[in-house]
């Protein structure tokens, strides 16, 4: 299948693992990569620089198909080293890099100069448009469904993604709610590119996370997630948990009065607890609604090789029956 995302990224399928913490480790950007898609380290996981480069080496050794690095901007106590991640990125060859956050554009300059191609994660149209302005080489759409940080304007993927190809002249990719052959096939039809999974690429076999989060996702429904942070407008969607319940009692006795200070316990530093640990209840953690469609546990070509031959199978078969049932009619 050839879109201009698999042209661009010089990829087999039009698919991509997003950025995770404590998740996008070598193993599994490595296993996207290998089964045709395109995997993803997460660079701020890594504590340094030095522990970034050392990390797209390890990747570089189990594979030799192109994966990214994701590179965060997010408000912080203290500011990461992102001069010192982008030339770990440079040095180790990394030919593409997906941002996420805030506006990239301090990174753009090093990065476009050494041929890089960067995918910028926005959840709204208006910051589409500014990713494609400042020479973002394109987007990755993430609608009110996804884990994480949908944003603050509510806008699910059936709006936002032909509203993306209404507005945009570069390739983008649909993210939040997307799992299996059929999220590919709606998102190719709305005008995407290909399509992004976080949570899906969770519960598979080499991702690199704790068993006990992987079952959890196995488990849960479209209906167990909530949404975090809201008065704070920094909007987070995860696995409802007792950690969750605590934090959601804490926002609603001190509506607007909640400050950062008042849920730390809640939301810092619980990562490596949770997906390493597998403490499940230590605190809030990322989850999109797709959790839903998600039944097992296949290793990454096991998922990608499905959702291709399920994509194909909809769109030659399900979709031309359709169509010809009409003209012979």
């Amino acid at each position: 299948m050839k879109t201009r995302i698999t042209e661009m990224f010089g990829i087999e399928h039009p698919i991509i693992q997003g950025g995770m913490h404590y998740v996008g480790f070598a193993e599994l950007a490595a296993a996207v990569s290998n089964a045709g898609g395109l995997g993803t380290i997460t660079g701020l996981t890594q504590k340094s620089a030095s522990d970034l480069a050392n990390e797209i080496a390890r990747c570089r050794d189990m594979t030799d198909k192109p994966f990214a690095v994701n590179l965060t901007f997010l408000p912080s106590v203290s500011t990461p080293d992102y001069p010192g991640y982008v030339k770990a990125i440079i040095d180790g060859g990394v030919t593409i890099v997906e941002t996420a956050g805030r506006n990239p554009q301090q990174v753009l300059p090093a990065l476009k100069d050494s041929g890089i191609k960067v995918i910028h994660k926005c959840t709204s149209i208006r910051h589409s448009l500014k990713a494609q302005s400042i020479g973002c080489d394109a987007v990755s759409v993430d609608g009110f469904e996804c884990g994480g940080h949908p944003g603050e304007d509510d806008i699910p993927n059936f709006i936002l993604l032909p509203r993306a190809a209404d507005e945009l002249e570069i390739p983008f990719v649909a993210s939040g709610g997307m799992a299996d052959g059929r999220s590919l096939v709606g998102a190719l039809a709305m005008g995407a590119d290909g399509m992004n999974m976080g949570t899906r690429f969770m519960a598979t076999k080499e991702a690199p996370i704790h068993e006990n989060v992987k079952q959890a996702l196995v488990a849960a429904t479209e209906l167990d997630t909530r949404l975090v942070m809201r008065p704070l407008r920094n909007t987070e969607r995860v696995l409802n948990n007792a950690a969750t319940e605590r934090l959601l009692d804490k926002e609603k006795r001190l509506g607007s009065d909640i400050k950062f200070d008042d849920i730390m316990e809640e939301v810092a530093g619980v990562y490596p607890k949770v997906m390493i640990d597998g403490e499940m209840d230590v605190g809030v953690w990322s989850c999109g609604m797709v959790t839903g469609l998600i039944h097992d546990v296949p290793t990454c070509k096991e998922l990608i090789d499905r959702i291709m031959a399920e994509a194909n199978s909809i769109i030659t078969q399900r979709l031309e029956g359709i169509v010809a049932a009409k003209l012979a009619a």
